[in-house]
């Protein structure tokens, strides 16, 4: 069988089966295309593949500098097309299942503090060329914060998801899984505003006798909504003009913020896996050196062996052995 017919099939399967995002499916694409052209350079093929060279090809891609997260990617990619190989027959076994992959950093995510946050929503208000821009980039700031969805949910809102003042906003997420998020007053405030200028570009749409949009953020671009990449562009602009450093600020740091100031406020980590679309409680726990500064903090503050000054009697056995 072909190599890109190996490729194709595993990506069309993911579509369809799993309902995988097409960023994934670009992602798995580009994984798999590197690994079919390291085979190709070995006058090899998918079906012949054993162990070992899966082995040999992570030792390639460490030999090339690759972080170790690209690596777990790779051979996450590699294993998922050889166990669906086997399903469909064409191989008998999986020759990467026993392989440990390299692991992730453990990096922590990079976050905001709550004084750069509203800063960055004080300079969206602001920030445009016109009234227009100014309320759009407002509920743009304001809803990523309270919500903490990712950017590719925020962009591709549909207006009808908006309407009724909601408390709650409904999300299409990843593998269309849905979820509800709450609104805060300011993100539901900057939510109707943008809506009422939105409705009026809309009828000036349908005066010039142009097709109506679905979207809440209409844009020129191919896909009838701001793009992603406009999204990014955009924050960082905010960021200069709120005197926060762009390097921090990207759509994806707005998300951590929202979970990191949730973690730290209180909130528990079953809900924000909720809140943020997490399939696994394990990808939320990145978030636990918040809860682990609280409540280290909470010790210190409020246990009566933490405080400062003399200790009172608690009846336990003294240095003496008394």
């Amino acid at each position: 069988m072909a190599q890109d017919h190996w490729i194709s099939a595993f990506l069309e399967a993911q579509a369809a089966e799993l309902g995988a995002a097409r960023n994934t499916l670009l992602a798995y694409g580009r994984d798999l295309q590197d690994f079919d052209a390291w085979l190709t350079r070995r006058e090899q093929g998918f079906d012949g593949v054993e162990k070992a060279d899966v082995e040999n090809y992570l030792v390639d891609c460490d030999a090339q500098g690759l972080s170790r997260a690209t690596r777990a990617r790779r051979l996450s990619a590699i294993k998922q097309l050889y166990r669906f190989a086997f399903e469909e027959g064409w191989r008998k076994d999986n020759p990467a299942i026993q392989i440990s992959g390299p692991g992730r950093d453990k990096r922590l995510p990079k976050t905001l503090s709550e004084a750069e946050v509203d800063r960055l929503l004080e300079a969206s208000r602001s920030y445009g060329r016109s009234p227009r821009d100014r309320a759009r980039n407002t509920c743009l700031m304001e809803v990523l914060y309270a919500t903490g969805m990712r950017v590719s949910e925020l962009v591709s809102l549909p207006a009808s998801a908006a309407r009724g003042d909601p408390r709650m906003l409904l999300i299409l997420g990843k593998g269309g899984k849905e979820r509800m998020v709450p609104l805060s007053p300011p993100a539901r405030e900057a939510l109707g505003d943008w809506l009422r200028i939105r409705d009026e570009m809309e009828d000036e749409r349908r005066s010039d006798n142009k097709p109506a949009s679905k979207y809440l953020f209409v844009s020129h671009s191919a896909a009838g909504h701001l793009t992603r990449h406009r999204f990014y562009l955009l924050i960082k602009e905010i960021a200069v003009s709120a005197g926060v450093s762009p390097e921090k600020v990207t759509p994806h740091t707005l998300r951590h913020a929202f979970a990191t100031h949730l973690l730290a406020n209180g909130a528990d980590l079953r809900s924000i896996q909720t809140l943020l679309g997490h399939a696994d409680v394990a990808t939320t726990e990145i978030y636990t050196h918040v809860l682990e500064a609280r409540l280290s903090d909470l010790v210190l503050n409020h246990h009566p062996l933490a405080k400062d000054g003399p200790r009172k009697e608690t009846g336990r056995i003294s240095s003496d052995g008394q």
